[in-house]
């Protein structure tokens, strides 16, 4: 069979999507803290070429269901047969589709990094196509770069929703301009504004994504008041928290290393998170913890409604004596547990191990060290 082609992410939210690239690569490719583009050159690719990979899916489909039986079950030995009698590219496109299938075939993914990088006329058509290829669809989702976002007027996004596009992700990261200028993300606040507005006014879902840390001690507070301006003033859907990481390989460990930016520790994570919430008003927007590197990803709630109780997860967090709130980041940061809650299964033999780096570690070396571990989610 032929093959279609697969970008290299998806926000953890659509993980039971299916996926479909319709760019490549990312518009501006310049952000100091990432470096999974920069050495992929912006391409779109033409709408029969995405056509073409829509049918190469529907051909995988129509193999897979041959296996779904009346009872709504699947035959996975007959599915595993087949997949290993493909070449890897085959049973990648096989396999992508047929688990989209068994979870229920219900959304898709459009891939890479600036998808509405796509002439607005061209996406239309290719949304088109797609519902018409697979009727079951009920949620189309697609990352957007700000900058290019706040060009695109209401209108249009309307234009976008009618065609069957229903949720556009963006980066957004911090709501400040100077940790925005800080980390070249070649976009303004009041861009992210326009954008969001834009967006919001069109009828489409938005989520935006938030880095804690991003701006390092110096930009802290700046880093959390601007988002919680920012999230005020666009009321997206989504404020989805990704606690900045700082990576060897990218010019911001550069800033590090040479002392232009100095870690923020985990509880000054944690406290700009707070910060984000108290100062946001009047918006519907819900907090989303959905991924690892997150040290308290019970954190999640509406904006309006939960605020009580997302602070009290906070403060129980920051209430712990400093030697237990390393535990936990030690426990957290090696997989052993995802909330508090879960500290009684640290077996005693761990426990003891963890307590020990802990009081072999300075402060600024135990920040580094938690930096590092929770960057290998990365």
């Amino acid at each position: 069979m032929n093959t279609y082609r697969i970008g290299p992410i998806r926000p953890p939210s659509e993980a039971q999507s299916l996926l479909l690239q319709v760019t490549c690569g990312c518009t501006w490719n310049k952000c100091k803290f990432c470096n999974l583009y920069r050495h992929t050159k912006f391409r779109t690719y033409t709408i029969d070429s995405i056509k073409e990979d829509i049918d190469c899916m529907a051909a995988y489909a129509e193999k897979a269901e041959k296996h779904r039986r009346a009872d709504g079950t699947w035959d996975i030995a007959a599915i595993n047969a087949e997949l290993a009698a493909m070449g890897e590219e085959e049973q990648n496109c096989y396999y992508l589709v047929a688990m989209w299938l068994m979870g229920g075939g219900k959304s898709v993914f459009l891939q890479d990094g600036n998808t509405l990088a796509l002439s607005g006329g061209k996406l239309t058509e290719v949304l088109r196509y797609l519902r018409q290829t697979f009727p079951q669809i009920e949620r189309i989702t697609s990352y957007g770069r700000a900058e290019n976002l706040s060009r695109v007027s209401a209108e249009e996004f309307a234009e976008l929703k009618e065609a069957g596009l229903d949720r556009i992700h963006s980066g957004y990261e911090s709501g400040s301009d100077k940790v925005l200028a800080f980390v070249n993300k070649g976009v303004t606040a009041e861009q992210q504004i326009q954008a969001g507005q834009n967006i919001k006014a069109g009828g489409l879902e938005l989520s935006v994504y938030f880095m804690p840390g991003l701006g390092g001690k110096t930009l802290s507070k700046d880093n959390a008041l601007g988002m919680a301006k920012v999230v005020s003033q666009v009321n997206p859907d989504f404020v989805r928290v990704r606690t900045a990481c700082i990576k060897p390989g990218t010019e911001i460990y550069e800033d590090y290393q040479q002392g232009r930016l100095i870690l923020c520790s985990d509880d000054e994570k944690v406290k700009e998170i707070r910060l984000l919430i108290t100062e946001t008003k009047g918006v519907k927007t819900r907090l989303v913890s959905d991924h690892i590197v997150n040290l308290l990803q019970a954190v999640k709630g509406r904006l309006d409604t939960d605020k009580e109780k997302m602070l009290a997860v906070i403060d129980e967090y920051l209430q712990l004596p400093e030697e237990e709130k390393k535990l936990f980041q030690m426990a957290r940061r090696t997989g052993r547990v995802v909330s508090l809650k879960e500290m009684w299964k640290i077996s005693t033999e761990d426990k003891a191990a963890f307590l020990r780096l802990i009081r072999e570690n300075i402060e600024d070396e135990w920040t580094e060290k938690m930096n590092a571990l929770a960057g290998r989610y990365i």
